[in-house]
């Protein structure tokens, strides 16, 4: 089988040393009081450079954007500070760094907002879902739908965290359009209810995403911005009453913006293919990220075909700092140990063996 998986290329500005992308994945490991990464975070995605390009766990926009305890933000200057220490540790092994900008809308719980913030969607009713707190897995929040003005201020704190972005040292950004999370609770139709400019139809729903975009670019070029959606996930409490149908001039829309790249979670994040994400997928003209459930043959066979441009891979990377050689290799994975995926410190974080460290 050909080899491209392992080759050069480019996603929008941003070159590449393989087709290989490591997945965001929240980890729970930031200071909790003040949002900031901390040492273990360089360590840990520096061991992880080897990949084509990382994208950072999804870090929160705003304080009202955070839904869980324990993750990064993006949203001050101390943030951005140290940030630079992990882009500095990737890049000084030559790999590539995006961060994921994220606002988590209505999967929250007033204990993780500061006081006197509501949680915030494009509805006011609750997910049927919960979120990690201090006192455990609780009920997400009851929130109050954005009003156009609302929005706009949202969109603003998008634009100032992609500033704290660039200070940081990022080469690039994305926006995170998926998950059930902030903006696919205006994508979908099962969530959406609006009667406004940002309710009924496909395009209205989308409104907010292209804004978003169009004023990323204020920031970023387009080469340096991608977007993530979830079109056939129900994660979070989220559905669509016709996925294709209702993503279709999205992704039409978004050839015209020279995106870095467009990252499709094909089907159920972290669960079962399903849905037709290949129709959606022969819609897009740039740059296409797949992501769920791949392995070495099945990555190897869709960016040989061309289905794929960059494969995502979530989970291993998180047990094999060494990703991209072992699939080069074909050598076996670790293991990961799920008891030490969310939270805690450097054990299953950052001592995972190399491939000549696990032979001695």
């Amino acid at each position: 089988m050909s080899q491209e998986l392992f080759s050069a290329t480019t996603a929008g500005a941003i070159a590449l040393s393989n087709r290989i992308v490591m997945a965001p994945l929240t980890r729970n490991r930031a200071d909790d009081e003040t949002g900031e990464v901390l040492d273990r975070h360089a360590e840990y995605y520096a061991q992880r450079a080897g990949a084509g390009l990382i994208i950072t766990e999804g870090s929160q926009i705003s304080p009202e954007g955070k839904g869980y305890i324990q993750t990064p933000g993006i949203h001050t200057a101390a943030q951005a500070a140290a940030w630079r220490k992990v882009t500095d540790a990737v890049h000084a092994k030559g790999g590539k760094i995006v961060i994921q900008l994220w606002h988590v809308g209505r999967i929250t719980h007033d204990s993780l907002l500061p006081e006197g913030t509501k949680a915030v969607s494009s509805t006011d009713a609750a997910a049927e879902a919960q979120t990690f707190t201090h006192e455990g897995f609780v009920p997400t929040a009851k929130p109050q739908a954005l009003s156009a003005e609302d929005i706009q201020r949202v969109i603003g704190d998008f634009v100032q965290a992609a500033k704290y972005a660039r200070d940081a040292g990022f080469d690039g950004v994305e926006l995170h359009a998926a998950n059930g999370y902030l903006l696919e609770q205006f994508l979908k139709d099962g969530v959406n209810t609006r009667t406004d400019a940002y309710g009924g139809s496909p395009e209205n729903r989308a409104r907010i995403v292209f804004e978003i975009l169009d004023a990323l670019q204020t920031v970023w070029e387009a080469g340096r911005i991608g977007l993530r959606l979830s079109p056939f996930a129900t994660f979070n409490d989220v559905s669509d009453s016709d996925p294709v149908g209702h993503y279709a001039p999205v992704i039409q829309k978004l050839n015209s913006y020279g995106l870095a790249y467009l990252h499709m979670v094909e089907g159920e994040t972290g669960g079962a293919r399903a849905g037709d994400f290949d129709t959606l997928r022969k819609m897009y003209t740039g740059t296409y990220m797949a992501n769920n459930g791949y392995d070495r043959d099945t990555a190897l066979a869709r960016t040989a075909s061309g289905e794929a441009d960059l494969v995502a891979f979530g989970r291993p990377f998180i047990a094999n700092p060494d990703l991209v050689d072992r699939l080069a290799a074909n050598a076996p994975l670790n293991e990961g140990d799920p008891d030490t995926f969310y939270g805690g410190g450097d054990e299953g974080y950052t001592d995972y063996p190399v491939m000549q460290q696990a032979a001695e």
